[in-house]
């Protein structure tokens, strides 16, 4: 059973979201929290396995509180909600350790699918939304692109992959454009992530918006 807590500061989505996740047997909601720091408190007293993460919260808004579980509590994997697609805190939630991102006006489907994502340790966020996401957020942000600064120890293919990755294509996709195997794709990400000292796909794109390898607006899709 995955123990769920839920934080959002409207009471309406909270009680939404958890009539959504408790009647599947795969599910226990365990809490509810009004707002970050609630959140954080509970989820040290409670050890849920995902916390549905409201990013715009009072008093500790969800990107610090993601921050602050993904450094005390790293066990407890937080999947973050937002009122709309492009919004720069959900780059910032992803940056701080979320494990996924969700818009609020997702089908019950999609969330119980992205719960059970996040908990088995994936990120739960559509390539191509997550490349449109960053790409709005770098483009808005008028920062001047940085010098491509790839991590030491990088191959050529493992550099072709990144940013194949990072332009919205999934595994199989990349297979078909370089000619090799999936699984092939797979163990080169593998190794890509340990170079660049992310976790997941979603820090991996982050990484390539940050060093320069991908231009804002040269997303896929």
């Amino acid at each position: 059973m995955i123990r769920v807590l839920i934080a959002d500061d409207q009471p309406l989505v909270r009680r939404g979201l958890a009539l959504i996740l408790a009647p599947d047997p795969a599910f226990e909601v365990v809490g509810e929290a009004e707002d970050g720091a609630r959140a954080v408190a509970l989820a040290h007293e409670l050890r849920p396995d995902v916390v549905v993460m409201d990013i715009r919260m009072p008093v500790l808004d969800g990107v610090q509180a993601t921050e602050e579980l993904a450094r005390t509590l790293p066990e407890s994997r937080v999947l973050a909600l937002s009122t709309f697609d492009m919004d720069e805190y959900v780059v910032a939630a992803l940056r701080a350790g979320a494990y996924g991102f969700l818009p609020k006006d997702i089908s019950p489907e999609e969330l119980i699918a992205a719960v059970h994502t996040v908990h088995t340790g994936e990120a739960a966020v559509a390539p191509r939304l997550l490349t449109r996401l960053i790409s709005t957020y770098v483009r808005a942000s008028a920062r001047p692109r940085p010098a491509v600064t790839a991590p030491a120890g990088l191959t050529p293919r493992e550099l072709e992959i990144w940013q194949l990755l990072a332009t919205g294509f999934d595994n199989a996709e990349i297979a078909g454009d370089l000619e090799i195997s999936v699984s092939t794709v797979k163990n080169h990400i593998t190794g890509i992530f340990t170079k660049l000292g992310v976790r997941d796909r979603a820090q991996a794109v982050i990484a390539a918006y940050e060093s320069g390898l991908v231009a804002a607006g040269h997303a896929g899709g």
